[in-house]
């Protein structure tokens, strides 16, 4: 919920229910609203390790690579908001966050661009901590604006622009 409808958009009695219980059960699993959110963060950025770690743990970096920046800016995840990596959808929403869900949100960030460095490292590409940190901000970007299109087409056509235009840059 907190991927499609913003940390600020969801109440916790809404959370509840969709969990599928109370409201008055929500004190005993977190100490507040905050809490949850924090917690929620983590989850988010667990499962998108997931799939980061799916995508580039295989004998052959630039194949895993190649994956990762295919299935990142596909359609499919493009229409999944509530699911994949929270980048895109809470990106804008993190200023307004509670703190420790700021913190657990950076802690995110960082442990992508350290994934795609490391995997920039095993190809030998030149400068792989700058350019971790320039594709990483390339496939939010351009997944984040997708998402604001309203036509399926154009935003089609920006999220393949932008993975052919990575990989042409890091050799793929």
């Amino acid at each position: 919920m907190i991927r499609e409808h913003g940390h600020a958009g969801i109440g916790v009695a809404a959370l509840m229910k969709q969990a599928g219980l109370t409201h008055g059960g929500f004190y005993a699993h977190f100490p507040s609203r905050d809490d949850l959110v924090a917690h929620a963060v983590d989850r988010m950025f667990a499962d998108s390790a997931a799939l980061v770690s799916n995508r580039l743990d295989t004998d052959d970096p630039r194949d895993g690579l190649r994956r990762l920046i295919d299935d990142y800016l596909s359609d499919e995840a493009r229409r999944a908001v509530n699911k994949g990596c929270p980048l895109p959808s809470l990106t804008g929403d993190v200023p307004r966050m509670p703190p420790g869900a700021r913190q657990r949100f950076a802690v995110g960030i960082d442990a992508f661009r350290t994934a795609l460095e490391q995997a920039f490292t095993a190809i030998a590409a030149p400068e792989p901590a700058s350019l971790a940190s320039s594709v990483l901000s390339e496939m939010v970007g351009a997944m984040a604006l997708a998402r604001a299109l309203d036509d399926d087409d154009k935003a089609s056509a920006m999220l393949e622009a932008s993975k052919t235009q990575i990989k042409a840059r890091i050799g793929l």
